[in-house]
């Protein structure tokens, strides 16, 4: 079982908790893991690349001039490889550079980078990212008064628009709903801040933390008054 700090919303500290173990269960797969890495990198390339060869080059129809007499090399067109304009050998074509990974083997890699990060102590826990308006120097001074330096990603509890408009303007930082980050966004990361709800939304996660709970933040469209029953 891993341990992780724990942060207010306001970035003061708080007790350790316990990371859910259907998650972080100690298993780290490093060919998995690789594997996953490599197609995503390989997905992002557009395989659009081109260059002509002998056969695309305009002109060259002719020889330049005649084989024997005028004491330079024999050439039998302007569209050979070695002259400046003509085509390339073995040129580049369009191509799909794309990669399929196993469903079983992402899911295994996803496990192995969340794993690798937490057994060096960096997953971090958050109470909720609150952020009513996009404020960059706000969340800049949060992530200060936690201390994390270099690369951050940031795993929230659903869409929160108001924490990624915040985020753009910062160097390093990235912001994903839980369960949408790839194994890439979690190796490319020096720490992880989880919000803690998003762990709680685990089917056999347990609460991360004793005592009364908070309420839950009403989202935009939720017509039931509060404190009503369905």
């Amino acid at each position: 079982m891993y341990q992780a700090p724990y942060f207010r919303s306001d970035g003061s500290a708080g007790e350790s908790v316990t990371l859910p173990s259907s998650l972080f269960n100690g298993v780290v797969h490093g060919g998995a893991v690789h594997q996953a890495v490599r197609a995503y990198l390989a997905n992002r390339r557009a395989g659009t690349v081109a260059r002509k060869n002998r056969a695309r080059v305009a002109g060259g129809s002719r020889k330049p001039w005649r084989q024997k007499g005028t004491g330079r090399a024999r050439q039998g067109t302007i569209r050979a490889v070695h002259w400046r304009g003509g085509g390339m050998a073995f040129p580049p074509r369009p191509r799909s550079w794309s990669q399929r990974v196993p469903r079983r083997v992402r899911a295994l890699a996803r496990t192995s980078a969340f794993n690798s990060r937490a057994s060096e102590g960096r997953v971090a826990v958050i109470e909720r990212f609150d952020f009513e308006v996009p404020k960059t120097r706000e969340l800049a001074g949060l992530l200060g008064r936690i201390g994390m330096p270099g690369k951050t990603l940031m795993l929230t509890s659903g869409v929160n628009r108001e924490l990624y408009l915040s985020s753009r303007n910062l160097e390093g930082a990235r912001v994903l709903p839980f369960g949408e980050e790839s194994p890439y966004d979690i190796v490319w990361s020096g720490m992880v801040i989880i919000e803690e709800a998003a762990l709680e939304s685990l089917t056999d996660a347990a609460p991360l933390r004793e005592g009364p709970r908070r309420r839950p933040i009403r989202q935009a469209g939720d017509d039931s008054a509060d404190g009503e029953e369905a």
